[in-house]
């Protein structure tokens, strides 16, 4: 399976815009409960404002708060950046720290956080279990465990530690473009074969072809013998689709 998420997402990676650990750092704390893409329309202006720790903790509150605003949960994220800041030129003159022991400590990161921080900042190995990556894992039989700290121990005794970077960002990549939680894209996905949960989600190619998401599609289309001809993608959903005023 690893194999084969290899081949159908060749262009996985962490899709967090960002330059330095600290901006990394940032931009995860940001997209707690937002997009990756909600959260890199912010971050250019942001980073540019805060170029160090020493800036966050320095932050004129009201103006950060404004900055952030459009990725949700602004006045607790606001929190965290502030307090991330002055913790790290605190405790570490300025410098994000580059171990999951002292990431952990910082305002605002969490294991999975740090994973990430670790993983892409630093190339230190590291499993980023987030809703997409435990759904995954299950559906597939890899863990029944639902903690993440357990999923990522037990994820973390089956795949190389070399691997664990880039399969996480794999397993996330077919998590948010076809392994979708409630309607799977089961008869256009290269796991069919081997996934155990196989037909939860519609079975027939051309109607699961219409599930595949991003813009790798032509790509994983391709790689179940479809071409985006066979399978339009349905309309975007509307206001009045979803019966908003």
């Amino acid at each position: 399976m690893l194999r084969t998420l290899t081949a159908t997402h060749t262009d996985a990676h962490c899709e967090l815009d960002f330059t330095t650990p600290l901006e990394l750092a940032v931009a995860t704390i940001l997209s707690a409960q937002s997009t990756d893409k909600g959260v890199n329309a912010v971050t250019p202006k942001l980073f540019a404002r805060y170029p160090t720790a020493l800036a966050y903790a320095q932050a004129d509150r009201a103006e950060l708060e404004e900055m952030i605003h459009s990725t949700g949960f602004f006045r607790n994220k606001a929190n965290s950046l502030i307090g991330l800041g002055a913790a790290v030129v605190e405790k570490h003159d300025g410098v994000l720290p580059n171990t999951l022991d002292e990431l952990v400590k910082l305002p605002g990161i969490g294991r999975k956080t740090a994973n990430v921080i670790l993983g892409n900042a630093f190339d230190v190995p590291g499993i980023t279990v987030d809703t997409h990556f435990g759904r995954l894992v299950r559906r597939w039989g890899w863990t029944d465990l639902e903690d993440p700290v357990k999923v990522e121990h037990a994820v973390g005794e089956l795949i190389p530690k070399r691997d664990w970077t880039m399969a996480s960002h794999r397993i996330i990549f077919h998590g948010r473009r076809v392994c979708h939680a409630k309607k799977p894209a089961c008869g256009a996905c290269t796991l069919a074969a081997d996934c155990p949960s196989y037909g939860t989600g519609p079975t027939d190619p051309i109607q699961a072809a219409k599930l595949v998401k991003g813009p790798s599609r032509p790509h994983l289309l391709a790689l179940v013998g479809l071409t985006e001809d066979d399978a339009p993608a349905p309309a975007p959903r509307t206001a009045a689709d979803r019966d908003v005023p």
